[in-house]
């Protein structure tokens, strides 16, 4: 027996590897999670210490687009290839594309490691080689969630790759502290520290992972790819030029590159849907919206991912650019210790990631995912109430809460989504899930920005007006540092930067005396300055946050109807966007779907079957027979386990009979059954 796809004929895949290699599975892949999330977040602490590695002024209005591209070209490269990967390792290999991807990300680690250059031309290298490590991580991203689907059973899915979604959140926060610890030490480290653990990584994932899901011939969709890419690069390209100031304005969404950014990226993305639905070997399955798990899943991602991915911002500027200071913090150490106290909300993601992927495997995803997502909306909300200069013990308790939800959503949501999917598309579902993670975490950053630069604008300029005056400054000097874009004074608090000295200049802090100077540039006067305007775009922020987790506590808890045959018929056989056609496959409407799907003969052609489901223990569960277009459904009344399902052609023919097993765990298991040839007899 093998399967069959539309894009073509398969490569068998090795036998069910066993327990053990379930567990190399799982370190490996979670240790590429691990080093690419991290390394989306290390550079946010050792930002300070790079830019004055290359020489180059952070402050300075045209070097922030450095800053920016520093920080999110590394996020828009692996929103926009992951997809593409994850069906390039549907076709030749998702371990192959895998190994490959640790490869190229050790090699751009090393050439960022090695930079000399300074100024404009350190900055450029660094994006480059950002973008081109990106492209490793990309390949990483998209093939580890399919390979830990391949190698672990339904009933012990939720657990794998609860543990592997945890470590990629988890992994953006440990970014945070072993940037804060490495890059006062020499900035070059920040780039070191992933070389070693990518060459054990590549070297390991080549010795011991295995193919065990069969490779699908295909064509490359490149007209799909192009669009893709072309479309969602200039839409986070408006997102990233839209919060730098323009003209007279503190923000760029009035400039017309700004505009034509996202306009255009919309058309074009809008051509790749027609594209996408028009072509026989698409690269985006649209088809698999129509999966009610994988269409609540994904919106409910997304969500989660746009409510989640501004707060590190939010809370690298309040910790490091405000509290720190205000509580006896010197500067050059506010970076190592922002990432020591967001260690709570690193500890709930640890503590409740595994375990609601073990609760969810028993119980199902959809009270944990909803939950998890409510509760962080309402720990977001209970953090907009506090004062700017909180208790921290109270910040700790709502850091863990909402640890403890992002992780209780997490898991299930995870497992919900590649469960639903056939284990075909496993490759480019991952894909199009971590696209939408990545992609959202991007617009979050934009979306968090525009709303703290907002509440700045309003009442910045007046709070730094009359906080100079009141110290002595000049007037026109005052006035010409409030007319300052907000995003300036954004930039310094989330580098830990006090930029008044540079601001002032050494002539003016000698006219106000040494006393005031020394009162100005200290670690007092510029966070409490702040402060006020700080609060109103963070409980704007915050607020959004938690309308985000709500929308997807909502998305969430839909998933959770008892599925049809028609909610799991094969993508291939659905039309490219709308519902499946109507089936008349014997299933009682009753009785939950436990496995569908199709019976092919020889030639690939429908076939009329007895198809039996039989239960570990060797007792049959159900039997059904297929209908006209040989489709097919069969029910294991809700109980989870291995089964067999034995398929017989009806009546006398060239076809035998076929066995295959599967694990059932709630979510429909989808299969095509390709019965071989009789065996002639002489």
């Amino acid at each position: 027996m093998t399967s069959r796809v539309s894009e073509g004929r398969v490569a068998p895949a090795v036998a069910h590897p066993g327990p053990r290699y379930q567990w190399i599975a799982l370190t490996n892949t979670t240790l590429g999670v691990l080093i690419v999330t991290i390394n989306m977040s290390i550079l946010l602490i050792a930002l300070p210490d790079i830019f004055r590695g290359i020489a180059l002024d952070p402050l300075r209005p045209e070097n922030i687009s450095y800053l920016l591209w520093l920080i999110m070209g590394y996020l828009v490269v692996t929103a926009v290839l992951v997809v593409t990967f994850g069906r390039v390792g549907d076709m030749f290999g998702r371990t192959r594309m895998y190994t490959l991807g640790f490869a190229v990300f050790t090699v751009f680690s090393i050439l960022l490691a090695v930079t000399w250059l300074q100024g404009d031309a350190g900055a450029i290298w660094l994006i480059v080689m950002r973008v081109l490590q990106g492209i490793g991580g990309a390949l990483l991203l998209a093939n580890s969630t399919a390979i830990l689907t391949d190698a672990f059973p339904s009933s012990r899915r939720g657990l794998a790759l609860g543990i592997n979604s945890i470590a990629a959140i988890a992994g953006s926060f440990l970014g945070l502290i072993i940037g804060g610890v490495l890059a006062p030490l020499a900035w070059h480290l920040v780039f070191v520290v992933s070389v070693p653990i990518g060459v054990f990584g590549t070297i390991w994932a080549w010795a011991k992972l295995q193919e065990t899901s069969e490779r699908h011939a295909g064509r490359i969709d490149w007209w799909g790819n192009v669009t893709f890419a072309v479309g969602l690069v200039a839409v986070l390209m408006g997102i990233t030029y839209g919060i730098q100031p323009y003209g007279g304005h503190v923000m760029g969404w009035t400039s017309p590159t700004v505009l034509v950014c996202l306009i255009g990226g919309v058309v074009v993305l809008a051509v790749f849907v027609a594209i996408e639905r028009s072509i026989p070997h698409p690269m985006f399955h649209l088809s698999l919206f129509s999966i009610r798990a994988f269409t609540a899943g994904n919106i409910a991602n997304l969500l989660s991912a746009l409510g989640r991915g501004g707060l590190q911002f939010i809370l690298i500027i309040w910790l490091q650019g405000i509290w720190l200071p205000r509580h006896g913090y010197d500067y050059e150490s506010t970076p190592l210790w922002a990432g020591i106290y967001m260690v709570p909300l690193t500890i709930g993601f640890l503590v409740a990631g595994p375990l609601s992927g073990v609760l969810s495997d028993r119980h199902g995803a959809r009270w944990y995912a909803g939950g998890g997502m409510a509760v962080a909306a309402i720990s977001f909300l209970l953090m907009g109430f506090l004062p700017v200069d909180f208790p921290y013990p109270l910040f700790a308790v709502l850091l863990a809460v909402n640890g403890l939800a992002m992780g209780l959503f997490s898991s299930p949501n995870r497992a919900a989504i590649m469960n639903s999917v056939p284990a075909r598309q496993r490759g480019a579902a991952a894909g199009m899930t971590a696209t939408f993670q990545n992609g959202a975490t991007v617009l979050s950053i934009g979306i968090f920005f525009s709303m703290l630069i907002l509440g700045l604008a309003s009442t910045l300029p007046s709070a730094l007006y009359g906080g100079l005056t009141g110290q002595g400054v000049p007037a026109d000097v005052a006035g010409r540092i409030a007319g300052l874009p907000p995003v300036s004074t954004l930039f310094a608090a989330l580098l830990g930067y006090n930029p008044i000295e540079t601001l002032l200049g050494p002539d003016v802090l000698a006219q106000v005396g040494p006393q005031q100077a020394a009162f100005l540039t200290g670690r007092s006067f510029f966070p409490e300055l702040i402060s006020g305007p700080f609060a109103d775009g963070l409980f704007l922020a915050l607020g959004f946050a938690a309308v985000c987790c709500l929308v997807a506590a909502v998305a969430s808890l839909l998933d959770g109807g008892k599925p049809s045959v028609a909610d799991i018929e094969a993508p291939g056989e659905r039309d490219s966007w709308g519902p499946a056609a109507a089936s008349t496959a014997p299933a009682a409407p009753e009785r939950p779907v436990a496995v569908a799907g199709r019976v092919l003969g020889p030639g690939e052609g429908s076939v009329a079957a007895v198809l039996t489901l039989v239960d570990a223990r060797g007792h049959e569960a159900d039997r059904a027979t297929t209908d006209d277009a040989g489709r097919f459904a069969l029910s294991a009344d809700g109980r989870p386990g291995d089964y067999l399902v034995i398929a017989s052609p009806r009546g006398r023919g060239t076809a035998a009979p076929a066995v295959t097993r599967v694990s059932v765990n709630g979510s429909p298991v989808h299969i095509d059954v390709v019965l071989g040839e009789r065996a002639a007899v002489r």
